[in-house]
């Protein structure tokens, strides 16, 4: 554990070196590469920085054992030192899992209503509600890219960014089908019923992430449909573009302008086609596919809220929690924290 966190420590520092070289910050490539990988060691390395002042405190402590107008201080000191040495020595062994390069991005994501009509679509509005609480209690930031609205409420589809620290590292766990079970308004006999809708979790595809070929992108400007202010509806703003190779298509309405359009679908259009590279590398690699946390697929049923019963469950890893009504205020913590520590574990069962 020792020499790898002395690996860690060498590479962190060696980085700091190069980002102060001319030669690396000439090249703009070079410099946010070496930030990211800079930004994954950061906690191992402040976390060593700790440990390494712990055995020098407890080195001195034991030293103070020779003074006897010390030695009862000293004692104290060391059972001290001692347990938090013990502590740290097991919270190493999770920050040294292998980091998701992909969680200090900002993500996309993209919800659409699925089985249930009506239900579904006010549902889809439902889940964005609640992961832009959840966004606003930690501090970032959300912005709609793309939505698409129903005359009953909700949304068919709705795509948004959400902006901040360590986002993806936190909502990469929400892809797949959201199952909800309750009477919809739309319901004159009382019934429950049962909907689903689709999310779909991508890393922000940075600058030098994914290069999009232009030549392969048929670009169609069409007028705006549904709400979206006054104007919105008279002028031919929207952008639809479609990845000829892979039959991808993106569409962006929310801006008047059919330039911020482009730009926004093309945000979009890259953060698909990253996202889709990095599935195929996991399908590639294999292990790391089977050790997560579901597929990450949208059709894979990955909660279901309870509404009558007031009951989240999220199947995968056979989490509950009877809180709904302040999971879909935003209270989503415990969820997020139970997936992450399930994830943790099957790493670690993983190196073993």
């Amino acid at each position: 554990m020792l020499e790898r966190l002395e690996t860690i420590e060498a590479r962190y520092n060696e980085i700091t070196n190069l980002l102060s070289t001319q030669e690396v910050l000439s090249d703009i490539k070079e410099v946010l590469k070496l930030n990211q990988e800079q930004a994954s060691l950061k906690d191992a390395y402040e976390a060593y920085q700790e440990y390494k002042q712990v055995l020098a405190d407890l080195e001195s402590a034991h030293e103070m054992l020779n003074d006897p107008e010390l030695a009862d201080f000293a004692k104290e000191e060391i059972n001290t030192l001692e347990a938090k040495k013990e502590e740290m020595d097991s919270n190493f062994e999770i920050l040294l899992l292998p980091k998701d390069p992909n969680d200090g991005k900002n993500v996309i994501f993209e919800i659409r209503g699925a089985a249930g009509g009506d239900e579904a679509n006010i549902f889809a509005g439902d889940l964005f509600h609640m992961y832009s609480k959840y966004a606003e209690k930690e501090g970032w930031k959300v912005e709609i890219l793309n939505e698409e609205h129903n005359d009953a409420g909700g949304y068919p589809l709705i795509v948004f960014m959400v902006k901040g620290e360590n986002v993806y590292s936190k909502m990469k766990y929400e892809s797949g089908a959201h199952r909800v079970q309750r009477v919809p308004v739309t319901e004159t006999q009382g019934r429950v019923h049962t909907s689903t809708a689709t999310v779909l979790v991508m890393p922000e595809a940075e600058e030098f992430d994914f290069e999009l070929d232009m030549n392969e992108v048929r670009v169609d400007i069409t007028r705006a449909s549904g709400c979206g202010g006054q104007g919105v509806n008279t002028t031919d703003s929207a952008v639809r573009l479609t990845h000829i190779p892979t039959g991808i298509v993106v569409y962006s309405q929310v801006e008047r302008s059919q330039i911020k359009n482009k730009e926004l679908a093309i945000k979009i259009l890259k953060s698909r086609l990253y996202d889709l590279k990095l599935k195929e590398k996991e399908e590639a690699e294999g292990a790391e596919r089977r050790s997560k946390i579901g597929t990450g697929d949208r059709s894979e049923k990955i909660r279901t809220y309870n509404y009558p019963q007031n009951r989240v469950t999220d199947h995968r890893i056979g989490f509950t929690t009877m809180q709904l009504d302040r999971v879909m205020e935003g209270e989503m913590g415990e969820i997020i924290e139970a997936l992450i520590h399930e994830d943790q574990i099957r790493k670690l069962k993983g190196e073993e």
